[in-house]
């Protein structure tokens, strides 16, 4: 063992908008990370380093070639690995005071119990709309708090789902699976679900901290390619008759005037 790793009184000071009470608060908080590749990969990462001790990460996949883009996981070295076993495998090498416990198998009803048990909040790091809704289902069934994100190509969106909100059921109503392979097509960068995983991240430390201004009932939208955000509200009696993400992914050869279109896309 390091001679370092039982001594590390000075690891959590430079984290700075944390009080020592913050701090001992979230040392006790328990998530599931639903997704450990893009963006789930990002969020453990981060969550583990400013000081959350217990975490539960779910992923029945293991990563491939074409992962390496943006996986922050993935090396060269443990292609074929599972997902959430190589969470728990560099979370022990960045902060042995996390406990990283391993789900090599797919969210569903039947297991969900499992995966959730004793846990504050919910991230959803998943890659396809049908599986985001079914997780915001469950999240419900629990009484559990939500974070969701998604990003594809240079856009990305993020927001928070508490118990009755039902954002991602209307954010989705409409998709199709011809809506999935178009995004499968766009495909996305490193710095995407890094970006999307760090807004992801502030809004889990807020939730688990009850601190104000979390994005309920409303959607924060990036566009990283013109370097914009926007915030869609999502009032209460629009709920049901949302379209999908208000963002479309427009054509971008010409570097033309960035502006975001009144077309829908759904990001994965």
């Amino acid at each position: 063992m390091n001679e370092t790793r039982g001594t590390m009184i000075d690891r959590y000071t430079k984290n700075g908008i944390l009080e020592a009470a913050d701090q001992k608060k979230l040392a006790r908080k328990k998530i599931a990370v639903i997704g450990c590749g893009g963006l789930g990969g990002y969020l453990i990462e981060m969550l583990g380093r400013l000081g959350l001790r217990h975490i539960n990460a779910c992923d029945g996949d293991v990563f491939s070639v074409s992962n390496l883009n943006r996986q922050l996981l993935e090396t060269e070295d443990n292609l074929g690995t599972n997902k959430a076993k190589a969470a728990a495998i560099r979370m022990e090498t960045v902060n042995s005071e996390v406990s990283v416990r391993t789900f090599a198998e797919y969210l569903t009803p039947e297991n969900a119990a499992r995966i959730f048990d004793g846990c504050d909040l919910v991230i959803d790091a998943l890659d396809s709309p049908q599986a985001k809704c079914m997780l915001e289902e469950l999240c419900e069934g629990f009484r559990l708090p939500l974070v969701h994100g998604a990003g594809e190509g240079w856009f990305g969106q993020v927001c928070t789902v508490m118990p009755g909100d039902w954002t991602l059921r209307s954010l989705y109503q409409n998709t199709n699976r011809g809506d999935q392979q178009e995004a499968e097509k766009t495909g996305t960068p490193s710095f995407t679900p890094a970006a999307v995983a760090a807004l992801q991240a502030s809004e889990a430390l807020k939730v688990l901290l009850d601190k104000e201004g979390i994005l309920r009932n409303e959607v924060l939208f990036l566009d990283l390619y013109c370097g914009e955000f926007q915030k869609i509200k999502m009032k209460k009696e629009d709920m049901g008759k949302a379209q999908g993400s208000v963002v479309s992914l427009p054509e971008r050869r010409n570097h033309g005037a960035c502006e975001i279109s009144d077309s829908s896309h759904h990001l994965e």
